[in-house]
């Protein structure tokens, strides 16, 4: 391999060559296509004409122009649709079907999100676009799958959250006054997005085997449950159905927010050893020897004790000075930063986790990067959202 083979192949991301057809739209789908445009695919945006995704008009706030003024397209849709191609067609009408057609023939992935059937009437389903190109990995995402009795329900993020057991277990506990309660951003639609791009990324591994692709079936609610974790085999194991906790963890104690004299911060204590070392630094090394606290399982057992032990000290000493002193003997703590603060943090700048990217209306525009790296390589530019039709 010559120098330049050398260079051209470090620079060609993992999907180069790779075409995908992201008939998708809001989040889910959208989320798996700027995945796989992060990895080089080259992925072409089907959005309806003068319409264009939903989420252009989820605003405010809406992206400005280089005057300062509002634009049609909201902050949202800058989220999910990096690095794509944006195409304009009604696939209500023969001429927008025949043209999808025509990009599958030479195309590797189709994401779409439609309910299950709602592309059959247009031959734009995945038994009808085999036929068209035997090779497609054809992505569906759905609220509850292709199969099964809710299969022809809708399904959004925040009644997935509900249905699918996170809500039960987020929130402060009834005796605190708390109730259900979503995560702040729509996890169930990004996890659902991210096992696409696994199923995808399968597919396209196998058809290097078989020569043939395959229909991917993902369901919000089946990633919904699939990313309990521990919560669900704390009960599937331990046959105990978890509530909600707030911000303690149900099987690791102390693992939570406390106050401090100015604000809060977050201990995450994960072995007998760290918990010795955070009450050494709390002045209070005798805790650790207390056979009711001396072990994990022991301080499940006397969390309440404990914990109110541990927050009379917290809260005589500012975030940062207890941030110092518990970085210094390597337990794991942390601020609970605002979402302005993370982007502002040398860990995250040093990670290029903020991008710039030029924008033909904006000018330049600041984007969250992928946070995939390959040891060795600098992260590729990346292109703008594009506007519709672009």
């Amino acid at each position: 391999m010559t120098e330049q083979q050398a260079s051209d192949s470090q620079s060609m991301k993992p999907l180069a060559g790779i075409t995908v057809i992201d008939m998708s739209r809001i989040l889910a789908g959208p989320w798996a296509g700027q995945v796989l445009a992060d990895l080089g695919a080259t992925v072409l945006k089907i959005e309806r004409p003068e319409v264009g995704d939903d989420t252009r008009h989820w605003g405010p706030p809406y992206l400005k122009d280089r005057d300062g003024n509002d634009t049609k397209d909201a902050a949202y849709f800058f989220s999910a649709n990096r690095g794509k191609q944006s195409l304009c067609l009604d696939i209500t009408q023969p001429e927008g079907q025949q043209k999808i057609r025509e990009l599958v023939a030479n195309a590797d992935v189709l994401i779409e999100n439609y309910k299950v059937g709602g592309l059959k009437k247009y031959a734009l389903d995945y038994e009808s676009l085999k036929a068209v190109n035997p090779a497609l990995v054809y992505c569906s995402i759905t609220g509850f799958g292709q199969t099964g009795p809710y299969a022809k329900r809708a399904g959004y993020d925040f009644m997935i959250q509900a249905m699918g057991g996170l809500m039960s277990i987020t929130g402060e506990p009834d005796s605190a006054g708390g109730m259900p309660t979503k995560v702040g951003v729509a996890v169930t639609d990004i996890f659902t997005g991210l096992y696409s791009v696994i199923g995808i990324q399968a597919a396209l591994h196998e058809r290097q085997r078989t020569g043939l692709g395959k229909h991917v079936d993902m369901a919000l609610l089946d990633c919904s449950a699939a990313i309990l974790a521990n919560q669900a085999s704390n009960y599937l194991i331990g046959d105990v159905v978890p509530g909600r906790m707030g911000n303690a963890h149900p099987n690791i104690v102390p693992y939570q927010v406390f106050a401090s004299a100015d604000g809060h911060l977050i201990i995450a204590v994960g072995n007998d050893g760290q918990f010795a070392n955070l009450c050494q630094v709390l002045g209070q090394p005798e805790l650790a020897e207390q056979v009711e606290y001396q072990t994990n399982a022991a301080r499940v057992g006397s969390r309440e004790v404990l914990c109110n032990l541990l927050q009379e000290t917290l809260s005589t000493r500012t975030t940062a000075e207890w941030l110092q002193a518990l970085e210094a003997v390597n337990v794991p703590c942390g601020p609970i930063n605002t979402v302005d603060q993370v982007f502002e943090d040398p860990q995250i700048l040093a990670r290029d986790m903020l991008q710039t990217v030029e924008h033909p209306v904006a000018g330049e525009i600041k984007l969250a990067a992928s946070p995939i790296q390959f040891v060795g390589e600098k992260k590729g530019e990346v292109s703008a959202p594009p506007v519709l039709g672009q």
